[in-house]
C-alpha cells in the first residue's frame, strides 16, 4: 500500500514542474518579444484620396504595396497607413494628427484642398505631401505653409503643349472647359491658358465652367443645357478640357456628341487626368471621345526591372480588391503615389534614432534625390522639379487610342522622346484621326451648311455704287448685287477649296454699325468697302486689304488745256521761227529748181504753189517732185533732219500734254480751309466724319454730310462746300467720272485698306486672305481695278476741235469757191466736146507719154520685135487703147490725124509713135 501510495504522490510531482517550465520559456519569449518592439520605429502616415475613383484605387493599392515591401524587409522602421477619404480633408487631417498620431498626409489632388491641409499641418508641423500644385504661385508660399510639399508639378507644361498645338493648326479661338473644384476656382489654369493662347496669336473665346460632380443630381441635364448655350453663343469649335472628373467627361462627351459638337471641324483636347485612364474607360465612353487628343507624361522607367516588379504586383492586388475594373495595369497616378511612400521611407531612413523630430523629416524629405517609378524625384523651393519634361500625344481612335507624337519645351513635337532639334516636326506626325472621321485639318469653327448658310451683310446704301450696288426686287431672295467688292469676293470665293453655302442680307445703315453687328454674332461676315481700322479690329477680324486706303481732298480745278491745246507743244517763238525757216526753205528750193525743173516752170503763181506745196508737203515726207540740183538736194537734207526732229518733239510733247493734263486747284490747303472757316463735304455713313472732326480738328458745324457721289457737284456749284474728302478708292471713282472739274490736292494719312469683315478667329477669313493674296499675285485683283476704278485716259474733243473746225472750214470754203466760179464763168468750164482741153488733162495726156517713153527705154529689144512681128493686132490694141484715151483727153486730134499716126506708127515703131505723140501735145 505504501508503495502505491508513493508512487501516486510522484505522479503530480511531474506534472507540477512541466507547467512551470512551460510558463519560464514563455516569460522568456515575451521579455525577448518586448524588447524588440521597443526597437522598432512605426511611422504613422495619413492618406487623404477618394477611394471610389479609378485614380484613388490606383493610389490605395501603390502606397499598400509601397509600405508592404518596406515592412517585409526593414527590422528597425514600420509603416502604418490610414486612409481616410477625401470629402471632407478638413476633419480628415485633424482626425488623423490627434488620434492616429500621422507624422506625414498625403494625397489631395486639387489645390484648394492642399492649401487647407497645409494649414492644419503647418499647425502640428506635420509634413504634407500634396499631389496638386497650383498653377501659379502664390507669393509668398513657403512662410506660409511651411510644411508643404508638392509631389507635383504646375501644369505649365501641358499648357504650353495645349497652346503647341492650338499654334500649330492656326485656330485663333478656343473654349476652356474645366469642373469646378469644390472650394471653387480652377488653380490658376485657365489664367495660364490664356496667356499661353496669346503667346501664339490665339484667345478663349468661351468659358464653360461645370459644377463638381458630387453637387449634382441630374449632372446630364445640367451638361445638355450648358452645351445649349454654349452652342448658340459662340463660333469657335475647339474645346480644351482643362481639369475634370471622370464621370463628369463622360456625361460631356455623350451629351456633346449627341449636340453634333463632336463632329467633322471640330477638337477636342482632354487632360492628362482623362487620358491616364483611357485603358480603364468603358468601350462607349471611348468611342464617344473618338478623335480627341490627349498627353500623357512620358516615364523613362518603365522598362526598368523594378517597374517590371512593382506591375506584377499591383496587377495581382488590384484585381484581388477590385475585380470588377477591367484594366488592372498601373498608371502615372499608381507610379508617383509609389514614390511618394518612397520619400517617405528613404526620410526615415536618414533620421538617428535620438534625434528624430518632424522638422528633420521635412528636411530629410526635401532633400530627396533618386529615380523613382514615375521619374527623377528632386525638390526645388517645395517642388517637385522637373528639370525635361517629356509628353507622348495620344490619339482617341474607335474604341481605343494611339501615342502619335511625342512634345518637350525644348524642341516641341518630335518623333523620339530623345530627339535632336532637327527631328522635330511643327504639327503632329500623326497621322491623327480627328472627329468625323474628317479627311485634312478641321477649321475649328462652325462651318456654314446649305441648312444653315453663311449670313453675309451688305451695305445696302453706299455712297459709291461703283463698290457695292443693291438692286432691291419684290422678294428679298432675287436682290442683285454687283459691284466691285462684289466682283472680288466672288473670284475668291472660287479660290477657296471648298463649299461655302451663303446669302446676302443688305443693310441700312453705318459702317460702324454693320461691323458691330458681326460682332454681336447679327452677320457671320460682311462683304462690302469696309475700310480696316484699329478700333474695329478689337471687334472683328478683317482679311488682307484688297485695294489701299486714305484720305484724299477733292476740290474744284480749272484745267490748263484750251481749244488751241495742239499749239502749245511749242512756244510763239518757236511757231513764228518754224514758219519762217520754211519760207526761207521754200524760196531757196523755188530758186534752185525753177530754171531747170519743169515741175518749178511755168507761170509764177504756178511756181510759187509748186515750191511752197513742195517746202510744206515735206513736213509729212510726202513730198514727189523730181530735184534736178544736188544743191537742192543738200538744202532738202538738212531741211528734213530739221523737220525729223520738230515733228518728233511736237508729238512727245502733245501727248504728255493731253495724256497728263495739270490742273490747278482752287484750295490746296488744309490749314486754310480751317482758317477761313470753310465747309467740306463727306460721306456721314462712313468713319470719315469722326476722322476729320477728333484727328484734322474741323468744326463739327463745317462737316456737311453727303450721301451720294452725284451730289458732291452739285454742292461745289452751289458753294455749300468748298472741299469735299473721300477715301483714296473713292477718289479714284470720283475722279474718274469729274475729271475735266476736280482734282485731288492732299492725301493725308493712310489707312488699312478695303477688306472684307469676319468674327474673330474665323478660319474662312484667313482663307480669304490667302485667295486675295493669290488675286493680287496673279493681276486679278489689278485688272478689276482697271476695269472699276482706274481713271480714264481717252483724249476729249475740247482739245481738237479747233482742228476739226479748221479743216471743216476749209473744204466747206472751196467748195462754195468752186461752185461760185461754176455759176460765174460758165464758159471756163466747157467739157471735151467743145474741143477744149483744160490743162489737167494735157498734164495727164503727159504722164502717159512718159510712162511709155520709159517703158520704151527700159525694153527696146521688145519694142523692136514687136515693131517687125505680123501681131499686129496687139499693136493695133496699144494703138486703140492710146488713142482711146487720147480721144477723152484731148478734142483736138480728129480721125485723119489719128491714121496719119498709125499708119507712121506701124511704119517707123514704138519710138515714131511716142515722137507723134510729143509732137501733138
Amino acid at each position: 500500500m505504501a508503495f502505491q501510495l508513493k508512487i501516486v504522490s510522484a505522479v503530480p510531482r511531474s506534472w507540477i514542474l512541466f507547467p512551470l517550465l512551460l510558463i519560464f520559456f514563455l516569460l522568456i519569449i515575451v521579455s525577448y518579444g518586448a524588447v524588440e518592439a521597443n526597437n522598432i520605429n512605426v511611422t504613422g502616415v495619413g492618406l487623404i484620396i477618394d477611394v471610389n475613383t479609378r485614380i484613388g484605387k490606383e493610389e490605395k493599392i501603390a502606397m499598400e504595396i509601397a509600405a508592404q515591401n518596406y515592412n517585409t524587409t526593414s527590422k528597425t522602421h514600420k509603416l502604418s497607413l490610414y486612409i481616410h477619404n477625401s470629402l471632407r480633408v478638413t476633419s480628415a487631417a485633424e482626425e488623423m494628427i490627434r488620434e492616429k498620431k500621422v507624422e506625414v498626409i498625403i494625397g489631395m489632388h486639387t489645390w484648394q484642398e492642399a492649401a487647407l491641409v497645409a494649414d492644419i499641418g503647418g499647425q502640428a508641423h506635420v509634413p504634407v505631401i500634396s499631389f496638386a500644385a497650383p498653377a501659379i504661385t502664390p507669393p509668398q508660399m513657403t512662410l506660409r505653409w511651411p510644411f508643404l510639399i508638392q509631389m507635383a508639378t504646375n501644369g505649365s507644361e501641358q499648357i504650353k503643349c495645349i497652346a503647341d498645338i492650338v499654334h500649330a493648326y492656326d485656330w485663333q479661338r478656343v473654349i476652356a472647359i474645366y469642373e469646378d473644384e469644390a472650394f471653387g476656382g480652377d488653380s490658376g489654369k485657365l489664367a495660364l491658358l490664356s496667356e499661353a493662347l496669346q503667346n501664339v496669336g490665339s484667345e478663349i473665346e468661351y468659358r464653360l465652367v461645370l459644377p463638381p460632380f458630387s453637387s449634382q443630381s441630374d449632372p446630364a441635364k445640367f451638361v445638355c443645357e450648358e452645351l445649349v448655350k454654349l452652342q448658340n453663343n459662340t463660333q469657335s469649335r475647339v474645346f480644351i478640357v482643362l481639369e475634370s472628373s471622370l464621370a463628369m467627361v463622360t456625361h460631356l462627351f455623350r451629351e456633346a456628341k449627341k449636340m453634333g459638337l463632336v463632329g467633322r471641324e471640330s477638337v477636342w483636347i482632354i487632360p492628362e487626368s482623362i487620358t491616364s485612364l483611357l485603358d480603364s474607360m468603358n468601350k462607349s465612353v471611348i468611342s464617344s471621345m473618338e478623335g480627341a487628343l490627349g498627353f500623357k507624361t512620358n516615364y523613362s522607367e518603365e522598362g526598368s526591372s523594378d517597374y517590371k516588379d512593382f506591375r506584377t504586383q499591383f496587377r495581382t492586388n488590384f484585381r484581388n480588391e477590385y475585380p470588377e475594373e477591367d484594366n488592372s495595369d498601373p498608371g502615372i497616378f499608381a507610379l508617383r503615389a509609389y514614390d511618394s511612400i518612397r520619400i517617405v521611407i528613404e526620410a526615415i531612413e536618414r533620421m538617428s534614432g535620438n534625434t528624430s523630430s518632424l522638422e528633420m523629416l521635412l528636411n530629410n524629405t526635401l532633400s530627396s534625390n533618386f529615380s523613382g517609378l514615375s521619374g527623377k524625384i528632386h525638390f526645388e523651393g517645395r517642388q517637385l522639379l522637373d528639370t525635361n519634361p517629356t509628353l507622348r500625344i495620344v490619339n482617341v481612335a474607335g474604341e481605343s487610342y494611339k501615342e502619335i507624337d511625342f512634345w518637350t519645351p525644348e524642341f516641341g513635337f518630335s518623333l523620339n522622346p530623345s530627339t535632336e532639334k532637327n527631328d522635330t516636326t511643327n504639327t503632329l506626325a500623326g497621322p491623327v484621326i480627328w472627329p468625323g472621321n474628317l479627311n485634312g485639318t478641321p477649321k475649328g469653327w462652325e462651318m456654314p451648311t446649305h441648312a444653315k448658310p453663311l449670313k453675309i451683310g451688305v451695305p445696302g446704301r453706299t455712297t459709291f455704287e461703283k463698290f457695292v450696288k443693291v438692286e432691291y426686287r419684290e422678294k428679298p431672295q432675287k436682290d442683285n448685287y454687283t459691284g466691285f467688292c462684289i466682283r472680288i469676293f466672288d473670284m475668291a470665293l472660287h479660290l477657296l477649296g471648298y463649299d461655302l453655302p451663303y446669302e446676302f442680307h443688305p443693310y441700312n445703315g453705318t459702317y460702324s454699325d454693320l461691323v458691330y453687328h458681326v460682332y454681336n454674332k447679327t452677320y457671320d461676315a460682311v462683304i462690302g468697302d469696309m475700310t480696316i481700322l484699329a478700333d474695329r479690329l478689337e471687334l472683328v477680324d478683317f482679311t488682307l486689304p484688297y485695294t489701299d486706303s486714305g484720305l484724299a481732298m477733292i476740290v474744284p480745278t480749272k484745267s490748263e488745256g484750251s481749244p488751241l491745246m495742239f499749239m502749245k507743244p511749242f512756244t510763239r517763238e518757236m511757231w513764228l521761227v518754224t514758219a519762217a525757216i520754211l519760207m526761207y526753205t521754200m524760196l531757196i528750193v523755188w530758186f534752185l529748181e525753177h530754171q531747170n525743173s519743169p515741175e518749178f516752170s511755168g507761170p509764177w503763181k504756178k511756181q510759187m504753189s509748186t515750191a511752197l506745196w513742195f517746202t510744206f508737203s515735206s513736213l509729212f515726207f510726202a513730198h514727189r517732185e523730181k530735184i534736178y540740183s544736188n544743191l537742192t538736194r543738200l538744202v532738202i537734207i538738212v531741211w528734213l533732219c530739221v523737220v525729223l526732229i520738230l515733228s518728233s518733239s511736237y508729238t512727245a510733247n502733245l501727248s504728255s500734254m493731253l495724256t497728263v493734263q495739270k490742273l490747278q486747284p482752287n484750295v490746296t490747303d488744309i490749314e486754310w480751309l480751317k482758317m477761313n472757316n470753310l465747309k467740306i463735304g463727306c460721306d456721314g455713313d462712313s468713319f470719315v466724319r469722326t476722322y476729320l472732326e477728333n484727328v484734322i480738328k474741323f468744326k463739327p458745324e463745317n462737316i456737311v454730310n453727303v450721301s451720294s457721289q452725284d451730289l458732291y457737284p452739285g454742292e461745289f456749284k452751289s458753294n455749300n462746300i468748298s472741299a469735299a474728302f473721300l477715301e483714296l478708292p473713292y477718289e479714284k471713282v470720283f475722279i474718274n467720272k469729274y475729271c475735266k472739274d476736280y482734282t485731288a490736292t492732299i492725301r493725308t494719312n493712310r489707312f488699312g485698306g478695303l477688306g472684307f469683315v469676319f468674327p474673330k478667329g474665323s478660319p474662312i477669313a484667313r482663307d480669304f486672305s490667302k485667295a486675295i493674296l493669290k488675286l493680287s499675285e496673279n493681276g486679278e485683283t489689278k485688272f478689276l481695278e482697271d476695269e472699276w476704278l482706274t481713271p480714264s485716259k481717252d483724249l476729249g474733243l475740247q482739245s481738237y476741235w479747233v482742228l476739226y473746225l479748221i479743216s471743216f472750214a476749209t473744204s466747206t470754203i472751196c467748195l462754195l469757191l468752186s461752185i461760185f466760179r461754176s455759176i460765174i464763168c460758165p464758159q471756163q468750164h466747157q467739157g471735151p466736146v467743145e474741143g477744149n482741153a483744160t490743162r489737167d488733162e494735157e498734164s495727164t495726156l503727159k504722164e502717159v507719154v512718159k510712162l511709155l517713153r520709159d517703158f520704151y527705154i527700159k525694153n527696146p529689144g521688145t519694142a523692136a520685135t514687136q515693131a517687125e512681128t505680123s501681131n499686129t493686132n496687139e499693136e493695133k490694141s496699144d494703138v486703140n487703147e492710146n488713142s482711146s484715151r487720147r480721144r477723152e483727153t484731148k478734142s483736138t486730134f480728129n480721125t485723119l490725124e489719128y491714121l496719119e499716126s498709125s499708119r507712121l506708127e506701124s511704119e517707123l515703131g514704138i519710138q515714131f509713135r511716142i515722137d507723134i505723140f510729143e509732137l501733138k501735145l
